[in-house]
This record gives structure tokens, C-alpha cells and sequence, in this order.
């Protein structure tokens, strides 16, 4: 049920004294855009009316066919809190429409959209999701250009004198809160200058409006305290990168439908179903969840990332693990989505991958409740354990073999998002990396 209309919208904007709005909506990688209007405009943008040149976004049109039109959600405005008080900045996100009034197809709101709606016509009336965000922060160089020193050594949990991450963090769950977030955690994480902070769980539109939300005050707040915030995966060699677990669960008729307290684990099959799906697919989605070349450097043995396909309710080293919290806490827990997704199209991915379980009543293998990382391979052949895709273009061939991820992006997206990947994989195939020049240079 939506929660403004768009006379609530103006009323606000004007009483608020807004000045500037920026109407917001993502390309096919996840990456913020926005189109930014005066409060004298609003009205005729609430009214569907306000067109922006689609061939200029990544993946999105033709130059024949660019004409496209922002429609604002209104139950997603919010004033920016780290804007001027006078003259105020809000925010509306966006879905992108053609000119006909048919939803663009190549808008990753539309996508999780599409997934959604098929989950609803199975009965299931939200797909709740909870992610968990890292991020680490580095210091500027005299430039002020970003560097990877950290600011600190700490540790995971760690507390100490109030430091320029601390601080930082503070302030981004402050203006989050004033934006509307539920935080409900915040600490440093493993690695020197990596840090989490994880807000309550909403259905998955919501959410995946609120992780990009998020990726944009981490990185507004890192500025104004002289650091620069990134969730790239792994940005540095040798120490733990950066993952966005995915928490999931689905309702039906208002209750869990994971939670059945005479299941084995007290686990539904509808929930042994949608990890079976998960395990299936994961391979084929994993270059939505895991998207960039830098995002298999992070996804390797020894540094807590998932490397195997596998679940357990009872250790963190399988791709799935079931948290101990049951009733209508009750959630699978997917480990080897990274911040670098595009949220919409990774969540469409999950969802549709656990529907297909469900639907097909694909059985999970038994759990796998001993430390992976420690087993020989022999063992792991021995078990049927797979192994993620050990590469971007692992992961991209994958998915061009895969009917459902088909299904879930549409042709346009598919089509789009595996053309530009190839291309990123060449370009960084083709490129003569330190390493090959401190290994070679002297030696041949």
C-alpha cells in the first residue's frame, strides 16, 4: 500500500521549503544516475512527464529509440540530510517507462519487479531481505585522490580512540536514520579500515532501493571526513575483501513460510526447496552477484569468502548457511554476493533461482557441517561439493548458458549485460598488470 500520494509530495516539498529534486534510477551495473529538477517542475515530473535521452545510459537504448521517461515512486522520497537546510535537496527514485507508457525493459526495477510479481502468483506475498553491507575506507592522497592506506589497524569488533572510520561511521548512521533506515548494527569489520553497518530487513524493492541509498551517504559522509569509502570486493591483496551476505525469507498469508517447528532444523521444505534452487543456479547468477573482474579475487580460499557450493546450519564456510535464529526470524543466508552488484538484478537473480527450486522441488544435497576450507579435494569430489566460478569469465559463460537468467533479465538486459561483461573481461585480459612486471620484466 503506497504511503504518499502525490498531493502529500508537493505538500511536503513546499512546507519542507525543497528547493531541488533529484530524480533518480540506476543502469544495468547498478550505477546511480539522476536527473535533477527544480521544486517548480515536481509537479509535471509526479505527472509521468519528465523525459531524459536513454542512449546515454550504459545498457539501457538505442540512439534511434533514446526517448524515455522517468516516473517517480513517491513512497521513495526523502530529503538528503547532508544537503543545505536552506533551499533543502530531496530525492525520488524512479522507474523508467517508454514513450508508449510500457514499462522500458531494460530498467533493473523493472526486473525485480518481474521476478516479484512471480512470486506473488505463487502465493508469496513479499520476499524479505536483509543485507549485510561492508565497505572499507582509505585515506586521500595530497591530491585527493583516493589511495588503499588505511586509516587504522583494527580488527573485527574491535573499539579503540575515536578515529577518523569511527567518526565516519557514526555520522552514516546518523543521516541514514534521518532518511529513514532502521540501523541496526555497526562495527569494524576483519580487515584494517574495513567496516559493516546493517539496517532491518524490508520486502526486495525496498531493500535494493535502500542498498544503493546506502552506497550513496557511506560514500557523501567518507568525503566530508577526508576519506574515500569503497565497496570494491577486494582492493587490496592479502587481506579479507568486502561481501553483501544476503539474508532471505518469504511470506505467505503473513507467516514465514522457511519456519516449520517439526521440520528438520525446523526448516519447511518449501525452505530445502529454495536452497536446492539457489545451489542449482548458483553459477549461472554468479555474474550478477559477483560482477566484476575484481570480484573472483575476493571469492578464493582463506579469507572467509564462499568458495563452495554447499549449506550448513552450523558452520560459515559453505556458500549457505542457515543463522540459528527460528519462527519468523527463520532466513537462508546467501554468502557470495559482493557490493559491487547491481541489487535489482542480483535479488531478481536469487529469487527466481529459489522459485525454480520450489517449484521443481529440487532437493539440496545433505548439509555439509565441516570446515570446507579444510577438506581435501578428494573429499570434496567425494561430497559433490562444486566450486563458484573461479573467474568473471567462468561466471559469464555460465550464465549465457542459462534459461532462467534468461527468463529473469529479459532478452535486452541479458543480451546487454553479457556483451559488456565480455568486453570488460577482454579489457582486462589484454592489460600488462605489476605483477607480470615484478615477475618478468628481469627474468626473461
Amino acid at each position: 500500500m503506497a504511503r504518499y500520494s502525490k498531493e502529500d509530495i508537493l505538500r511536503m516539498v513546499k512546507e519542507m521549503n525543497v528547493k531541488f529534486i533529484r530524480l533518480q534510477f540506476t543502469d544495468i551495473f547498478g550505477i546511480l544516475k539522476n536527473v535533477s529538477i527544480t521544486s517548480d517542475q515536481l509537479e509535471k515530473a509526479l505527472d509521468n512527464k519528465c523525459m531524459f535521452d536513454g542512449s546515454s545510459i550504459e545498457g539501457f537504448a538505442r540512439i534511434e529509440e533514446s526517448d524515455m521517461y522517468l516516473r517517480p515512486d513517491p513512497d521513495t522520497f526523502v530529503i538528503l540530510p547532508w544537503r543545505p537546510q536552506n533551499g533543502k535537496v530531496a530525492r525520488l527514485i524512479c522507474d523508467v517507462y517508454n514513450p508508449d507508457g510500457t514499462p522500458f525493459e531494460g530498467d533493473p526495477r523493472y526486473v525485480l519487479r518481474k521476478a516479484l510479481k512471480k512470486a506473488n502468483d505463487m502465493g508469496y506475498e513479499t520476499f524479505n531481505v536483509g543485507p549485510e553491507c561492508e565497505f572499507f575506507l582509505f585515506q586521500l592522497n595530497a591530491e585527493g585522490k583516493p589511495t588503499i592506506i588505511t586509516h587504522d589497524n583494527g580488527g573485527y569488533f574491535d573499539l579503540g580512540p575515536v578515529d577518523l572510520g569511527e567518526n565516519a561511521r557514526r555520522d552514516v548512521c546518523l543521516d541514514l536514520e534521518d532518511m529513514g533506515f532502521e540501523i541496526e548494527a555497526s562495527h569494524h569489520e576483519v580487515a584494517p579500515g574495513q567496516h559493516e553497518i546493517d539496517f532491518k530487513y524490508s520486502d526486495a524493492l525496498n531493500t535494493a532501493d535502500a542498498i544503493l541509498t546506502f552506497k550513496l551517504v557511506v560514500k557523501t559522509v567518507a568525503q566530508r571526513h577526508g576519506l574515500h569509502a569503497t565497496f570494491m570486493p577486494k582492493p587490496i591483496y592479502g587481506i579479507c575483501g568486502s561481501g553483501m551476505h544476503i539474508n532471505t525469507s518469504l511470506i505467505k498469508n503473513g507467516k514465514n513460510v522457511f519456519y516449520d517447528p517439526n521440520g528438520p532444523l525446523e526448516l519447511s521444505q518449501d525452505a530445502y526447496w529454495f536452497i536446492g534452487g539457489i545451489m542449482k543456479h548458483i553459477r549461472a547468477i554468479a555474474s550478477l552477484t559477483n560482477p566484476i573482474v575484481n570480484s573472483y579475487k575476493r571469492l578464493v580460499p582463506g579469507y572467509e569468502a564462499p568458495v563452495y557450493v554447499a549449506w550448513s546450519a552450523k558452520n560459515r564456510s559453505p556458500l549457505i548457511r542457515i543463522p540459528a535464529a527460528r519462527g519468523e526470524a527463520t532466513r537462508v543466508e546467501l554468502r557470495n554476493p559482493d557490493p559491487a552488484c547491481n541489487p535489482y538484478l542480483a535479488l531478481a537473480a536469487i529469487l527466481a533461482a529459489g522459485l525454480d527450486g520450489i517449484e521443481k522441488k529440487i532437493d539440496p544435497p545433505s548439509s555439509t557441517d565441516m570446515n570446507i576450507f579444510e577438506m581435501s579435494e578428494e573429499e570434496r569430489i567425494k561430497h559433490g561439493i562444486e566450486c563458484l566460478p573461479k573467474s568473471l569469465k567462468e561466471a559469464i559463460d555460465e550464465t549465457k548458458k542459462s534459461e532462467l537468467v534468461r527468463q529473469v533479465l529479459g532478452d535486452h538486459v541479458f543480451n546487454k549485460y553479457i556483451m559488456a561483461k565480455e568486453e570488460e573481461w577482454y579489457n582486462y585480459t589484454t592489460r600488462v598488470t605489476q605483477w607480470e612486471i615484478d615477475n618478468y620484466l628481469t627474468k626473461y
